[in-house]
């Protein structure tokens, strides 16, 4: 398994935008993204320029049913195999 990257929050919305998942609402300091047919929803903690932990990056990674490489690649940019 591919080392988690360390990230932002905002970095972590934007990897999870591209994956298919789309900005439902703001609660406070957390974004919750939704994707049609998918049975979870993500709420990621958006504080500022902190980075996330690495149990809750690697917890919402396998929420959104996509693997570590799928993830570094949506934050990259590249296209995956999303």
């Amino acid at each position: 398994m591919s080392e988690l990257p360390t990230v932002t929050g905002s970095q972590a919305v934007k990897a999870f935008e591209a994956l298919g998942f789309q900005l439902d609402r703001v609660k406070g300091a957390h974004h919750v993204l939704v994707k049609p047919g998918h049975r979870f929803h993500l709420s990621v903690p958006v504080h500022g320029t902190d980075s996330l932990k690495r149990g809750t990056l690697r917890s919402l990674i396998r929420a959104a049913g996509v693997t570590v490489d799928d993830f570094r690649a949506a934050l990259s940019g590249k296209p995956g195999s999303h």
